[in-house]
């Protein structure tokens, strides 16, 4: 039989191509100068075309019918993938740049993830140089598989209270693993479950203390065990030709997740496992296996180095995953158009395109905004990660607090914004913005764990409160003492200047801008300074207001860091840098408008001027709106990764949706048998009760 629908075209007013056309001829927004201003660090945009070219020829690689897979089916076909990755890096020689892009444009974790990032940082930053010599080499040819093993069942964010243990045998000169409790169980450690040999395994260090005998003879001598803290130890977890857990491991997948399908998140109990001595990572903190003597870290926050590192790179990261989100929104809200203009003098015009309603526009320009204000932290964070790791490599530990508070506030604002934005540019598509074809379920559920990974984003934001506090403590102290930092200069000139009536034109000037956002936040950091230090009161009572005072911190970082780059990075396209300033005015204003009464309590932004906001943001959105698609498409995301119908270069909404539901979807290509009275599901197959098998 003829497919009839197979002649079936959209209705003129619904022609996407035409629509997204016409879009891009009315800015002049120069799209390929643009992206390489953005996207020119490690040569990424040519190192997307070379590789994304190799992977779409990969039949392994395709994405037709991957939301229809069941869990297990997932875990496999990503460990086939991860696989054929790894054999592609070997015969096109692809550096570890080059391996990352195809990570990210197959987007679909790898089972082999961990290994390259976590694991092999964990060696790279904490093994002594011995260790190092090791185990790099056998990591970087794939000899091992590595995963990290931090996460129990019972505490994550809190390290300090890992329950494993790693008792110090002087007898033998081993360390012996074992698992107290069933809370002591290792728990969503990526990659562990079913991929990895090996593990970086953290872990309190308990050294002996011998007590003296309780009487004359020396009988009844106790031993007791103290602890040093979590310590990071690498452990051989299954047998290297068999692949199954050695004596004394018990370790597994944790079953299904909201996402990362084929991701091998494990559990893993010791039971008296031996290790040796040289398992424990030296290069902060050592055990002298003759002696017994323990030499800690010169600073004990070098132990989680490699959360720094991975926070660091959600940073980076929550630009692109949320520069998705909002180009799908911004291209199909361009094509999509229902009712017409109550106003308009015709009343049988054409209908309104979704973006051009404000209550749409409020809700995607914005994130477009933010997609940029996250580009250009990310990029100073990355540059602030680098340096810092040279100053602890020469030993000075002294910018580490500010890395580790840093990367703590932006990883928590950050991941929020980004997984917040998703949803919203999900619900403001409507309808399809719901199905499978939006190109959004998968990454909405598998970004959905960057929240709670890697530090809670209300636990972690702890962190910079306390660093704050404490900075805030040393300006009060110290009032005439020199400015090490901008955190310290804002500080100092807030407490000099308290009482000051504000001002400064915010809806004008955009200095004024980064002015109120700093000192927004050294109010904040005042009154948190004054609660604590001063009233002293009890630190649960202010864990509100502190992750407040945190927000309002990484906030002023992001517009700092946005207006930093557009007054002093020459690599802006002149022809963008007017509409970037708009989207740096949108983001910050938007931003004050939200918390408008913070601003007027610390006398950073007047209350007339607070009032003035919500039309200083409707004019933006209006003049911003005409180059949202030109500007969306300067991230330069193929569609190969957007896998999205409604999010299409092209345009070609409806025919790629109709397409994908009628001759692809494996749904449609069974004939099921409805009659309550048979067992029976496929019409003819005689299968009644079969399907008891898969539950």
């Amino acid at each position: 039989m003829a497919d009839f629908t197979s002649t079936l075209k959209p209705a003129p007013q619904s022609d996407g191509a035409a629509a997204l056309g016409r879009e891009r001829s009315q800015s002049s927004v120069p799209v390929e100068d643009l992206a390489k201003h953005l996207l020119s660090r490690d040569d990424f945009l040519s190192r997307q075309d070379r590789i994304l070219k190799v992977l779409q020829r990969e039949p392994l690689f395709s994405k037709t019918n991957q939301m229809n897979l069941s869990r297990p089916d997932r875990y496999q076909v990503g460990l086939a993938r991860a696989k054929l990755l790894r054999r592609l890096a070997l015969k096109y020689s692809w550096d570890h740049e080059d391996y990352k892009i195809s990570e990210y444009l197959v987007d679909d974790v790898s089972p082999y993830h961990l290994h390259m990032t976590m694991f092999a940082t964990t060696i790279r930053e904490q093994a002594s140089d011995e260790q190092r010599a090791y185990w790099m080499p056998k990591i970087e040819v794939w000899e091992i598989i590595g995963a990290y093993g931090q996460s129990e069942m019972g505490h994550g964010s809190n390290v300090r209270g890992l329950e494993l243990e790693a008792k110090w045998d002087p007898e033998t000169k081993e360390f012996v693993l074992h698992s107290p409790t069933l809370t002591a169980s290792k728990w969503w450690n990526g990659t562990l479950g079913r991929t990895a040999t090996h593990a970086i395994v953290v872990a309190q260090l308990l050294l002996q203390l011998s007590l003296p005998p309780t009487n004359d003879a020396g009988q009844d001598s106790k031993t007791k065990y103290t602890s040093f803290g979590p310590h990071p130890f690498i452990v051989q977890i299954r047998d290297m030709k068999t692949h199954l857990p050695l004596e004394g491991i018990a370790v597994g997948d944790i079953g299904p997740k909201y996402g990362y399908a084929p991701m091998d998140n494990a559990y893993m109990l010791f039971n008296n496992f031996r290790i040796p001595h040289s398992a424990m990572l030296s290069r902060y903190s050592s055990l002298d296996p003759n002696t017994g003597s323990y030499t800690k870290p010169q600073n004990p926050a070098l132990v989680y180095g490699s959360l720094t590192y991975v926070r660091a790179n959600i940073v980076m990261h929550a630009r692109l995953v949320l520069a998705r989100a909002v180009t799908i929104a911004v291209r199909y809200t361009s094509i999509r158009r229902q009712f017409r203009d109550r106003d308009a003098k015709d009343a049988s015009g054409p209908e309104v395109a979704v973006l051009d309603y404000p209550t749409v526009q409020i809700r995607i320009l914005p994130l477009l905004a933010t997609t940029f204000a996250l580009h250009y932290s990310g990029e100073a964070m990355n540059e602030l990660y680098q340096r810092t790791r040279k100053t602890i490599e020469g030993g000075d530990f002294s910018a580490l607090a500010d890395l580790h508070s840093t990367s703590s506030g932006l990883k928590s604002l950050c991941t929020t914004l980004a997984a917040d934005g998703i949803e919203i540019c999900r619900r403001a598509m409507g309808g399809h913005g719901f199905g499978g074809y939006s190109g959004l379920v998968q990454l909405n559920s598998d970004y959905l764990s960057k929240p709670t990974v890697e530090g809670d984003n209300w636990m972690i934001t702890q962190q910079v409160a306390a660093y704050l506090i404490k900075k805030t403590t040393a300006a009060v102290d110290n009032p005439n003492s020199q400015a090490v930092d901008i955190t310290d200069e804002t500080l100092k000139q807030y407490l000099q200047t308290r009482s000051h009536t504000p001002n400064s034109d915010v809806l004008k000037d955009d200095k004024a801008i980064v002015d109120a956002f700093q000192r927004r936040t050294a109010d904040l950091s005042y009154k948190a300074y004054h609660d604590r230090v001063v009233q002293k009161l009890p630190w649960n009572s202010l864990l509100i207001q502190l992750h407040k005072l945190s927000r309002a911190h990484s906030q002023a970082i992001l517009v700092t860091n946005f207006f930093t780059a557009l007054s002093s990075d020459q690599s802006v396209p002149a022809a963008s840098r007017e509409v970037l300033w708009d989207l740096y005015r949108l983001f910050a204003l938007y931003t004050m408008d939200n918390d408008g009464r913070e601003f007027f309590s610390a006398g950073a932004v007047r209350n007339d001027q607070l009032d003035a906001l919500p039309a200083k943001v409707l004019s933006l959105m209006g003049r911003i709106r005409p180059h949202a698609v030109r500007l969306v498409d300067a991230w330069s995301i193929p569609d190969y990764l957007l896998d999205s119908s409604l999010g299409r270069y092209d345009g070609r909404v409806y025919e790629d949706m109709f397409n994908r539901a009628h001759r692809l979807n494996p749904l449609n290509k069974m004939t099921f048998n409805p009659d309550y009275r048979t067992d029976e599901i496929i019409m003819g197959s005689g299968d009644g009760g079969k399907i008891l098998s898969r539950l």
